[in-house]
Parts: structure tokens; C-alpha cells; sequence
């Protein structure tokens, strides 16, 4: 018999300005907060941060996250939030930052709270973590028994950040339904643990339907630094939605072929996760024989918002075969969600795809 599991975070607040209103919301979690986030976000954010729990009255500590969100920068950080004595973990970030953090409330069986200050992932949602070692190398997902108690998203912050950052996550976001699609179709299990819920298709569907209507409207709000309706549901589309869409939907070729990528050294690292997921997606409906008209419509999108569809684009242009044949074989790894897609696609299969992928952007592009 199938078993059916939807997972979500407990509240999540999203809105211009509600950065201010953190501290009202952590007496209720805990308390004495513990504070994660690398130099530049504590230097965007810090000082709004500090005033609100100060005004709700609520003890923290700060510390600096190192960058990576591996097993030792966990451990090293969950030492020091118990020699604190704190009650509920903080992050204000992006995508490691906010892995990280979830990694550290569960290592202290504590509450968690996530504050994105970039659009850019669907990270802040869900119950699990990516982990990579310290060198940056994909390890291993890491899932937890709930999902964060709060997430809270202002939109304003949001917007002020690179719009590079912001159509990382539109990417991001617009490889959930296809993927989700891949993992219905093979009845495989979500990131949850069961098979696909209607709730978790649709919303994977309003993902990709709302980023497809607004995600180049907002981009070119959000390169003005403006906070628009379009703006909003965007914001709401890269992080809610895609992030419910992912866990109780499923992951399958996109995000597996982004794991690929990291068995390459190189100028790739240089790219966001956002942008090696769009490549992967592509890849992906190359792989699953996607008609070519549906194709050509993600491959103009992503242009419309500046994201890599070639190989060049990719930084991937002077690579072997071999190389890619690499790639393959880390996507296809136990622990990974390639099989969600197909079981039985090769190491070649992936490489031949991710080559099929340039040779057809080129095309449209010149078309």
C-alpha cells in the first residue's frame, strides 16, 4: 500500500519590512537565540536584527558562519551554541547558511528559525540539508524529523540583493515540477519518505505556472531593487512553493546532475546553485525525450533572466568527455536522485545529455 506524506514548515511570514518583527516571534521558540550568518549578511542585516530582540527583550550570540556547510562547520558550531546555552537556532542567510543551521537545531534537538535574505534557493522550507565536505564537494543529503518552526522572509531584503541571486532562484524554482513530474511518473518516494501528494503536485504546478507568468517582470523589478506584486508572488514562488514542491514531490535529474557537477574542478564553482540546477534541468528533459518546442521555452526563459544554457556559459566548454562522464557517475551515486528519473541511465547517458544540451540552446538561440 502507498503511503502519503506532506510536510511544511509551521508558519512562514513573507513581506516588505517584517525583518523588524523577528524578535516578536522568538520568545514563543525558545528565547535565548543563537545568531548564524556570514560577515557580509550580518553587515547588511545585523543592526536591524539587534534592534528588533532587543526591543522583545531577547538574549543572543552571534556567530560567523565559515562558508561551508559541512560536518565539521556543524560540529564546530553546535559546540559553541551549547557552551552559550541558548534555546533556539537563528539563520539570516543563504542556501548553506540555512543547511547549516537546520543541521545545528537538530544535532540540539532545538527550534529553528530561518531568515533568507536572498530569493535564491528553496532551502529555507524544508526538513533536510544538504551537506558537502569541506572542500565543497556534494556528500550527502541529511534529513530531520520537522520541518523549520518559522521562516521568515522579507521581501524588501530580498530585493536589495544581486538580481543574479534572484533569477537563481526563479532557475531553481522552475526545476520543481519537472522534476517532481519525473518522480510521479516512476512512482518513486518524495524527499519525505512517500509518494507524491496531490498537494505536493499542485503546488509544484502553481510553482512553475507562477514563475513562468511573473519571473521576468520581477527580475527586471528586482534590478531596479523594487518590491512589486510580481515581485511578490516570486519571492513566494522561489521559496514557499517550490520548497513545499520539492520535499513532498520529489527531487529526480535536475538537482542530481547539480550534484554531478561538483565531481569537476574549476570556473563552474563560480556559478550559483541556481544556475547549474537550470542546466541540469535542461538536461533532464533531454533525457526524459521532452518535445523540442517545450525545451526551447525553458531555454528562452532562462535567457530572458540571464542564466547559462551552454556549455561556455557553464565554464564546462574545455572539459573531456571523461569529465562529464564523471558528472554523470556522481549524479547517478547511491544516496542521489537520479533514479527518481530513470534507474538504468548510464554515467554516458548523462554526459551524451549534457553535450545534447548545448548543441540545442545554440540552435534556439541562433534560431
Amino acid at each position: 500500500m502507498s503511503k502519503f506524506i506532506f510536510s511544511s514548515p509551521r508558519k512562514y511570514v513573507q513581506g516588505s519590512g517584517v525583518l523588524d518583527e523577528l524578535g516578536d516571534y522568538l520568545p514563543a521558540l525558545g528565547g535565548k537565540s543563537f545568531l548564524i550568518a556570514d560577515d557580509m549578511v550580518w553587515g547588511i542585516v545585523g543592526e536591524r536584527v539587534r534592534a528588533s530582540l532587543d526591543k522583545a527583550n531577547v538574549d543572543f550570540c552571534y556567530e560567523r558562519f565559515n562558508g561551508e556547510a559541512s560536518s565539521n562547520e556543524i560540529t564546530r558550531l553546535a559546540a559553541i551554541a551549547r557552551q552559550q546555552g541558548t534555546q533556539v537556532v537563528v539563520g539570516l542567510g543563504g542556501g548553506k547558511t540555512l543547511d547549516t543551521v537546520k543541521a545545528i537545531a537538530d544535532e540540539l534537538k532545538q527550534n529553528v528559525v530561518i531568515v533568507p535574505t536572498v530569493a535564491s534557493t528553496d532551502a529555507p522550507c524544508s526538513a533536510l540539508s544538504v551537506i558537502y565536505t569541506d572542500e565543497g564537494i556534494f556528500d550527502t543529503y541529511r534529513f530531520y524529523n520537522k520541518n523549520p518552526d518559522l521562516v521568515l522572509v522579507d521581501t524588501h531584503v530580498c530585493a536589495q540583493a544581486p538580481v543574479r541571486l534572484f533569477a537563481s532562484g526563479i532557475a531553481d524554482g522552475l526545476a520543481t515540477f519537472v522534476e517532481a513530474q519525473a518522480v510521479l511518473r516512476s512512482h518513486s518516494s518524495s524527499m519525505v519518505g512517500g509518494a507524491p501528494t496531490i498537494a505536493g503536485m499542485a503546488i509544484a504546478e502553481a510553482c512553475e505556472k507562477t514563475l513562468l507568468t511573473y519571473g521576468y517582470g520581477a527580475y527586471t523589478a528586482v534590478e531596479q531593487k523594487l518590491v512589486t506584486p510580481a515581485v511578490e508572488a516570486v519571492v513566494e514562488a522561489n521559496t514557499l512553493l517550490s520548497g513545499l514542491g520539492f520535499e513532498n514531490a520529489g527531487l529526480a535529474g535536475a538537482h542530481a546532475i547539480h550534484n554531478g557537477f561538483t565531481a569537476i574542478k574549476g570556473d563552474i564553482h563560480h556559478l550559483t546553485h541556481g544556475e547549474k540546477v537550470a542546466y541540469g534541468t535542461l538536461t533532464q528533459m533531454v533525457l526524459e525525450q521532452r518535445p523540442d518546442e517545450e525545451i526551447a521555452k525553458y531555454v528562452r526563459f532562462y535567457r530572458s533572466i540571464n542564466m547559462p544554457t551552454t556549455l561556455k556559459e557553464m565554464h564546462l566548454d574545455k572539459e573531456s568527455y571523461e569529465n562529464l562522464v564523471k558528472v554523470g557517475a556522481l549524479a547517478g551515486g547511491k544516496g542521489d536522485t537520479l533514479g527518481n528519473l530513470n534507474p538504468h541511465l548510464s554515467a554516458e547517458d548523462v554526459a551524451n545529455a549534457i553535450l545534447a544540451v548545448d548543441a540545442f540552446s545554440r540552435s534556439v538561440l541562433v534560431a
